[in-house]
Formats: structure tokens, sequence, C-alpha cells
């Protein structure tokens, strides 16, 4: 019993000597609490619908009445008045807006006058949860407008709402594909760069690097530009196989472009993530303390990107860490070129961004090393 208890104490000391193991250790699920359950909240809200309205008529007043309401009490939309067309849907294509509402100038002539009254409605189906809510809460809008009276029979003419999809046929899990990318991306950061620098601390062997004139730009260097080698690969390649789970074959949908758009956003994703994992964990002494903090990491930047629920129906703190969120301009850049099959124009925002943080991250990185015992 003695001896059983020495073992018990030893390991119960090893613990307790990590502090930031320890806190990490109760902090984590209460972060879990508070991400999750702020990513995750059921119906979606403040989905942005643009609405062109050229219609001044009562009918058309009367949608708009609808909306606002709809926007006040579930929210399921926030309404963005547009004057241009044009201008809504090149807001559509950048992901600004989830539909776009065009209301013509005789469509409440057409009611009056018993007419087949059409509108209609752009989705981003990108993100099918997202249009369908925004398909819903408009066809909701819709509904009964002209029916002054319960009919004895049905109208021939009515209100008709035409929903037109901006890109090809999405299914849900295929719009999981760039999260998942993003995902392999953070693991593979995880497992290479730093964590070769803890293992070293761990075992004993860095001590040999201070024998050489390496200095600590050339192994943070190193470090970076072998993970960034490896998990490039890797990122690939959950590329390539999640895509022919779901039926997608590469070959047939992207172009040289395309692959070089993608090659781009995984090398500054990989970047940027590397970085950061370097300034927080270049000082570790034990991997226990990355895979504690790995997992912290993975929680409060994946969650929040938008790779599974869209950023719009966020809390506003959490919305507002999402615009610092290096994986949320991963995904959303990711999602433009495989789903909507944009070039490096249409995400040349996020690239820079990306770039930017790239850059501060591994400059941080190389000051935050420490060449010593």
């Amino acid at each position: 019993m003695i001896r059983f208890l020495a073992v018990v104490e030893r390991d119960l000391r090893k613990f307790l000597r990590n502090p930031m193991v320890v806190l990490v250790s109760i902090l984590m699920p209460i972060l879990y609490l508070i991400i999750l359950g702020n990513s995750f909240q059921g119906e979606l809200k403040n989905l942005p619908l643009a609405v062109v309205r050229m219609d001044s008529g009562p009918y058309a007043e009367k949608i708009m009445e609808r909306l606002r309401s709809i926007e006040a009490g579930p929210r399921t939309v926030a309404l963005y008045y547009a004057a241009d067309q044009g201008f809504a849907m090149e807001g559509l294509k950048k992901g600004l807006f989830k539909g776009v509402l065009i209301i013509p100038p005789d469509f409440s002539r057409d009611i009056l006058h018993k007419k087949t009254a059409e509108a209609g409605i752009f989705l981003d189906n990108s993100e099918p949860i997202a249009s369908n809510s925004v398909r819903n809460a408009v066809s909701a809008a819709f509904s009964g407008i002209g029916s002054e009276f319960a009919a004895v029979r049905e109208e021939r003419a009515r209100p008709l709402l035409r929903d037109i999809e901006v890109y090809k046929k999405i299914d849900y899990d295929q719009t999981l594909i760039p999260g998942v990318v993003i995902m392999a991306i953070f693991l593979g950061a995880m497992t290479t760069g730093v964590f070769n620098t803890v293992m070293d601390k761990f075992l004993g062997t860095e001590e040999s690097y201070l024998m050489t004139p390496i200095t600590k730009t050339d192994i943070v260097m190193g470090l970076l530009a072998s993970g960034l080698f490896i998990t490039t690969i890797l990122a690939f390649l959950v590329l390539f196989i999640s895509s022919l789970i779901l039926g997608i074959y590469l070959w047939q949908v992207l172009t040289w472009q395309t692959v070089f758009a993608i090659f781009l956003v995984i090398v500054l994703s990989t970047l940027c993530l590397q970085g950061l994992l370097f300034v927080m964990l270049s000082r570790a002494d034990h991997p226990r303390i990355v895979g504690v903090f790995g997992g912290f990491l993975n929680v409060i930047l994946f969650f929040p990107s938008g790779a599974i629920y869209p950023v719009e129906s966020f809390p506003w703190w959490l919305k507002a860490f999402s615009t610092v969120n290096p994986e949320t301009y991963s995904v959303h850049a990711m999602r433009a070129i495989f789903s909507k099959g944009e070039g490096l124009g249409a995400v040349k925002g996020d690239l820079a961004f990306l770039a930017v943080f790239a850059f501060i991250m591994v400059a941080a990185a190389t000051l935050a090393y420490k060449r010593r015992l």
C-alpha cells in the first residue's frame, strides 16, 4: 500500500507542477459550453436578405410589413434595402447576402387586375440550411397576399414567388468539405512545427541545438517550413478523399486556376495556425500541454469560423471574435472556390487577411522562441 500511495503521490505532484494544464482543464469545459452553446442555437437568425423593391403599390408594402415583422419577431432575416439589382446580386456572390428578393414594378398592379404577379428570390445555395431558412421566411411573407377574404374556390391568379439558386445543386454534407479541410490543416499544424520543439525539450535533445551555430530564426523557419510541407500534402489528401466519398470528382469540377487558389488558401492558413501555435506553445516543455491547448484552440477557432453554422446567426461577441479568427477567412475562401467556382478575385480580401495574419504570427513566433535552457 505504501508503494502504491507513493506512485499516486508522484503522479499528482507532476500534474500540479503544471498549473497551466490545471487551469486549462478547468476552463476548457466551461468554454466548450459557452462556444458550442452559442455556435449552435437551433433556428438560424439574422440571415442578411437584400430587397430590391421596384413597386410602391399596396401589396408590395404588405410584403415589406410582413418581412419587417419577421425581422423584429423570429429574426430569421435581417433586411437590407438595395436600389440597384446589380449591386444586390454582386453582394450575393460575395457572400454579403444570403438571398436577394426582387419585387418587380408591376407586382401590385397585376394582383389588382387578377393576373399572376411574380416576384423572384435569388438564393446563395452554397449553404443549403441558410438558403432554406431564407426561402421559408420569404414564402411566409408572401402567403395569403391578395386574398382579402376566404375564397370559395381557388383563384386562377395569385402572387407567385420564384426562387432561383445561384449555384449548382449542393448537398449539405458537401458544404462541410471546406471545414473538413481546415480541420485537417489545424491537426497538421498541431502535430508538426512547435510540437517537435516541445518533444525535443521533453526528451532533452534540444540541448544539442545549443552546441551548434544554428540561430533561433533557423529553428523556427525550418520547423515552419517542414510543417507547411507536411500539412499542405495532408490537406490536399483530405480534400481529395472526402470529395470522392461524397461523389465529387475534382478533375471534373476544378481548373488549374481554382487548384492554385486552393493551394494559396491552404498555405496561408497553415502559416497562420503554425505561427499562432508557435507563439502560444514555443516555451512549453511537456507534450501534455500541447494536447490540452490543441483541444482548446480547436474549439475556439473551428466552431466560430462558419464551417458548420452561419456566422450571421452568432451573438454579437462571438461574431466579433469571428472577424479576427483566421479560420473564418479560410472557410469563406474555400467555400467560395470549391462550392461556388470562384477564382482569386473573389477571395482576395480573405487572402489578404490571411497573409497579414500569417506574417504577424511568424514574426511573433521568432521573437517568442527561446534558444537557451
